[in-house]
């Protein structure tokens, strides 16, 4: 009787250690990271129901804020039961540092960023350092609507891209002035060299590394290597030092000159655009074709405001979105980055945002939306998409960038 009562217990205990066993196993393979690439498209929509989504941009365009708070929440919500909070930040090195520090803390679940608005070196730093998920690219329906085999979309900033992050939207600078003011702008690296000196204290640029601002200066950095083709490729110290040597004397030679006599710089585009408002500056620029147009609409600059391209290009790319590795909400993140493809949030965004460039290949969508993307009014301050696409440089790899920030920073700002 004793032994087959031990008997018994030794099953039980058998039965229960496998259960135990049997119930980690699950646990530990449930991770959606270790479950969606073989997931159908309707099982991650489905596991995304109810989830937040804590979404890290940039926060200084009321355009895009109340866009995304508005009609792209409202869609995510109605349409996936989806719930995304934006949290504006002024600039990536926050949600860097965010996740980076959660790592380093060995918190990998639970997160406090869920998606960020990403590229550039940001991106590179970030894969770099493991803290992002996927490839998840691949995943989304929509990616269909791209031309997902240009190179544009291979690499970010001659980083490659390897389904770790999506596009978002398409980027480009552009210069602003009111012509009210000022009728002949300097259409030209050069012409603006000289029109800086004959107008002093009209002209400032947020102090890199500023993203608008560190894209602005890399004009002067192409400038003056005689363009950017000898720029292309792998970082080469040699080069840099050669052309950087001409960069910062142009730059110290530009400084008194400048609003302030370069005392200062504005610390970022929103206050370069208060500058431009209220008249202490006569020239602006944008990496948003559609942000003249925008503040036009808002009553914020004259209706006289107009925007050009330098006559060698200005310098365009396309940013995306990317998922940090420990998001808790990874299913609804990737709901998120397909929704933002569609041809209704692509058309919302073009409209909304005065013909902000597509990522999408808008002959590739359907009629309905082709043919409404193509009959969005412009804006007089907006310039064609012929115009910008003839007129695109391209960006450097993320190496390059660092190096002119950093070299800005000690030869042009601390000297």
């Amino acid at each position: 009787m004793k032994k087959h009562l031990f008997s018994v217990l030794v099953l039980i205990l058998t039965i229960t250690t496998l259960s135990v066993w049997s119930a980690s196993q699950a646990e530990a393979g449930d991770k959606f990271e270790d479950r969606f690439q073989k997931m159908s498209w309707n099982g991650i929509v489905a596991e995304a129901k109810g989830q937040d989504v804590y979404f890290y941009m940039w926060g200084g365009s009321d355009v895009i804020n109340n866009w995304v708070n508005g009609f792209y929440a409202s869609r995510l919500k109605s349409k996936y039961g989806v719930t995304i909070e934006m949290v504006p930040i002024t600039g990536a090195q926050v949600y860097v540092n965010k996740v980076l520090s959660e790592k380093q803390a060995g918190k990998n679940t639970r997160g406090a960023v869920d998606l960020m608005w990403i590229n550039g070196e940001n991106f590179k730093t970030m894969r770099q350092g493991n803290l992002l998920f996927g490839p998840y690219a691949h995943r989304l329906p929509n990616m269909k609507y791209l031309d997902a085999s240009d190179p544009a979309f291979q690499y970010d900033f001659g980083y490659p891209v390897e389904g770790y992050e999506s596009p978002y939207g398409a980027a480009q600078m552009v210069m602003i002035y009111d012509q009210a003011r000022i009728e002949n702008p300097p259409t030209s690296i050069k012409a603006l060299i000289q029109w800086i000196k004959t107008n002093p204290g009209k002209f400032t640029y947020p102090a890199p590394p500023d993203f608008t601002g560190s894209a602005f200066v890399r004009h002067f950095f192409y400038y003056v290597a005689g363009g950017p083709s000898s720029l292309m490729g792998a970082f080469d110290q040699a080069k840099f030092d050669e052309v950087s040597a001409k960069f910062y004397k142009l730059m110290n030679e530009l400084e008194p000159y400048l609003w302030r006599k370069g005392t200062t710089y504005p610390e970022d585009i929103t206050k370069l655009n208060e500058l431009f408002a209220n008249g202490e500056v006569l020239l602006n620029f944008n990496y948003s074709p559609g942000d003249a147009a925008s503040k036009v609409a808002a009553g914020k600059y004259p209706d006289s405001v107009r925007t050009f391209v330098f006559d060698g290009g200005t310098i365009g790319n396309i940013n995306y979105l990317a998922i940090p590795f420990n998001s808790s909400a990874k299913a609804a993140a990737m709901v998120a980055c397909n929704e933002m493809l569609s041809p209704e949030v692509q058309y919302s965004m073009a409209a909304v945002r005065n013909n902000w460039p597509l990522v999408v290949n808008v002959e590739k969508l359907p009629t309905e939306w082709k043919n409404k993307v193509n009959n969005i009014k412009r804006h007089p301050s907006v310039l064609s998409g012929e115009v910008l696409s003839t007129h695109q440089l391209p960006e450097l790899m993320a190496d390059w960038l660092v190096a002119i920030e950093k070299g800005w920073q000690k030869n042009v700002l601390e000297k």
